[in-house]
């Protein structure tokens, strides 16, 4: 890692509010999507300040939460 990329860190760190909390590694994964639904998600990252990654992920946990409180 460079200098220039530790010290990026670095200040991204010192940004935050609050800690974020450890997750598990993440998987790449590929999806094919319609562009306007990717370009949806990338102005909600933007907009809640998370990455796209962020994102779908939340959307994702939301999404089986809700069909597994449902019994599907």
């Amino acid at each position: 890692m460079s200098r220039r990329q530790a010290y990026r860190y670095v200040q991204e760190a010192q940004s935050l509010a609050a800690p974020r909390a450890l997750t598990e590694p993440a998987m790449a994964v590929t999806f094919k999507l319609p562009p306007s639904l990717v370009q949806a998600v990338r102005q909600r990252a933007a907009v809640d300040g998370t990455t796209l990654s962020e994102t779908v992920a939340r959307a994702l946990s939301t999404y089986l939460g809700e069909a597994g409180s449902h019994g599907t």
